[in-house]
């Protein structure tokens, strides 16, 4: 199944086969990302990932260990897509781009640990104090 979607402005496309991990992660990095809440992500192989439309521009801060790099539209801002070191063939994809988001489910919450008071877990899906691999 081929998942499309874009920015807000619509200057930049994507799509992708569908295949991957949906998550919930709830780490500061992220709410600052969100705009506050926890970041539905969804990570995709990069093989399977093409922008059909514009090129995004991207940011990584200095300073940081393992920074990422984030991928947005240099025109309305979207936040797109982020680059981890950590994951060097995914991209992880900004859920709220996708123009059909209702088909997100996490397979998983992660970095509760940073959860805000009015963050909400789904209910019945694992969660996760750090990483589900620490």
């Amino acid at each position: 199944m081929t998942v499309k979607g874009r920015c807000y402005c619509g200057d930049i496309k994507y799509e992708f086969d569908g295949e991957g991990t949906a998550i919930q992660c709830h780490c500061r990095e992220c709410q600052y990302i969100s705009g506050g809440h926890p970041n539905a992500a969804f990570i995709t192989a990069k093989k399977g990932f093409r922008w059909i439309q514009g090129e995004p521009k991207s940011f990584a801060r200095t300073g940081l260990e393992v920074a990422r790099t984030r991928l947005f539209c240099p025109r309305c801002g979207t936040s797109l897509a982020t680059l981890s070191p950590r994951f060097p063939e995914a991209i992880i994809l900004k859920v709220g781009t996708f123009d059909d988001p209702s088909t997100f489910k996490p397979a998983f919450a992660q970095y509760t640990c940073d959860m805000q008071p009015f963050h909400v877990l789904p209910e019945g899906v694992p969660a996760y104090d750090k990483t589900k691999t620490s």
